[in-house]
């Protein structure tokens, strides 16, 4: 059973602001609470890898995505392995004006299993919900 979650966001930070936040994956240690460890394996112009770790109380688990990006506009990202069926991800950056955006984010993913959606389920679930606001809120930490 396949998970969508749309998340959206209006900031009064330069859409690239918040691109390179996003695609800053090695800092989200830093302010995502749920994410224990995040490393980037391979990086470009228009591409990364990166691994993600998630924890909470005594599960964890890490994945892998291939990130697609264009530079201050969209991130995408497809997972290469992790405990998911499948999972995909979309990231926009929206100008609005010199000063503003629109941030939207498009997930869905598959856990691989019901075990794996039982254990782990709960954890991602909140994690994906709340995830536009975790950066909503690092932006103004970092821009005031």
């Amino acid at each position: 059973m396949t998970t969508h979650i749309q998340r959206s966001a209006l900031l009064p930070y330069p859409a690239q602001a918040l691109y390179d936040l996003v695609n800053d994956v090695a800092r989200y240690p830093e302010f995502l609470p749920w994410c224990s460890e995040a490393e980037v394996l391979e990086s470009s112009a228009v591409h990364m890898r990166a691994s993600v770790g998630v924890a909470k109380g005594g599960l964890s688990q890490h994945f892998v995505t291939r990130n697609t990006l264009v530079v201050g506009s969209s991130i995408e990202m497809h997972l290469e392995e992790g405990p998911f069926n499948q999972l995909h991800g979309v990231w926009v950056f929206k100008p609005l004006g010199e000063k503003a955006c629109k941030i939207s984010l498009d997930l869905s993913f598959d856990y691989a299993g019901p075990i794996v959606r039982a254990t782990l389920g709960p954890l991602f679930n909140q994690a994906a919900n709340t995830l536009v606001d975790a950066f909503c809120q690092r932006a103004k930490q970092l821009h005031g």
